[in-house]
């Protein structure tokens, strides 16, 4: 059994990886400020044994009472909706709220985990992106709040690795979807799933033809116990590595719901990647993961959720 703290624990990845901690046995403190996460994502978990919940903005100092075994620093706004009407939360927290968890982890003698992303390779001159490659980011596009953010955060990380000795993962985190995804997340698969369920055009930007890959979210957060567990630092990618274009994204949802909602184009967002796919050869070797559930099987899963969710109001 450890104790974990995971920030951002009441968000859509986060409050997934708690209740795969609580299951393997571990103890969970939660820590966030509910931007965008939400209790109604962890109220299951009210109550339970070995579950606590602490309603705090991590850009602040950070302190959590008694032993901790890791901290697994997930609180960021990860929507280009979210943090582009954020963009100094998004920097701070990023930045400030990673130096504090790495203060905490560094105090307790604890493990880092930092959730960064694939954003860190901007729009990419190389494809598919190993961990190698260093990234085509534009740092003062609108878009880089973010992509500096955790560009930062990873650099900060492996500074205290070098200087203090402390033991830090770090994992790039391709787009992922499923249950708990706000219905006004959006991005694209929560926006097409919303809009063929409430029978609204399918809004594609650009000509559809830019890629992503997208990752089932019990395949990601299990690679991330998979990370954490290991004896590798990273960062190492976590995404499936399955490739669609926005337009055969666009045809399965309308197959999945059944819904037979025409497809609009809207202008292309600033700075928006023409291609995304992860290349998971060190996630194989080095961690024996890999994702198992189709990009199909995600969407009628993520589907009934959303239906639910829409149903209630």
């Amino acid at each position: 059994m450890a104790r974990v703290v995971v920030t951002g624990g009441a968000g859509f990845l986060g409050s997934h990886l708690t209740d795969l901690l609580l299951e393997r046995g571990d103890e969970v403190v939660c820590i966030d400020n509910l931007v965008t996460g939400s209790t109604a994502n962890v109220e299951h978990l009210f109550g339970r044994p070995g579950y606590t919940m602490v309603h705090h903005d991590v850009s602040n100092y950070v302190w959590v009472p008694g032993p901790v075994d890791a901290v697994m620093h997930l609180a960021s706004p990860a929507s280009p909706v979210d943090y582009l009407q954020m963009p100094i939360q998004t920097l701070k927290v990023g930045s400030l709220g990673t130096h504090n968890c790495l203060g905490l982890a560094k105090a307790k003698g604890a493990r880092f985990f930092l959730a960064s992303t694939s954003e860190v390779y901007g729009d990419p001159q190389v494809h598919p992106q190993p961990e190698t490659y260093w990234g085509h980011v534009n740092p003062v596009g609108p878009r880089g709040v973010y992509d500096e953010a955790k560009r930062f955060a990873e650099a900060m990380t492996l500074a205290y690795h070098r200087h203090h000795g402390l033991q830090v993962r770090i994992v790039r985190i391709f787009n992922t979807f499923g249950p708990r995804m706000r219905l006004q997340d959006g991005r694209v698969v929560s926006n097409f799933l919303v809009q063929a369920l409430k029978g609204e055009p399918l809004t594609v930007y650009g000509e559809g033809t830019q890629t992503r890959s997208f990752c089932y979210v019990a395949d990601e957060v299990r690679g991330f116990l998979a990370l954490l567990d290991g004896e590798h630092t990273g960062p190492i990618n976590i995404g499936n590595p399955g490739e669609f274009t926005m337009l055969e994204l666009a045809d399965l949802v309308k197959d999945v719901t059944g819904s037979d909602s025409e497809i609009v184009h809207e202008a292309l967002p600033v700075d928006d990647p023409t291609q995304r796919k992860p290349d998971i050869t060190l996630a194989r070797t080095l961690l024996g993961w890999e994702p198992t559930v189709a990009l199909r099987e995600g969407l009628e899963r993520t589907a009934a959720y959303f239906a639910e969710q829409l149903r209630l109001g």
